[in-house]
């Protein structure tokens, strides 16, 4: 099973940090729209916490990105 360390999870978080940053929103706007704490981007962008199905859908919505495209870079 892959980690919050492994090439493949690194692009994901990658993606959704790059599309937040694109949209020119901060980590406390993106936890506001989802109603979290600004900590919890934090520790998803730094790989303190891994990100659920769900919660991954959510949030490359928010940032802009549609969830299958980054998926499908996945190999």
């Amino acid at each position: 099973m892959a980690s919050v360390y492994s090439e493949e999870y690194q692009r994901v978080i990658i993606a959704l940090k790059k599309a937040r940053k694109e949209r020119g929103m901060t980590q406390a706007q993106l936890a506001e729209a989802l109603g979290r704490p600004q900590s919890f981007i934090a520790k998803i962008e730094s790989g303190e916490r891994r990100l659920d199905v769900v919660e991954f859908v959510h949030l490359a919505r928010l940032v802009g990105i549609e969830p299958s495209k980054v998926i499908n870079n996945i190999r």
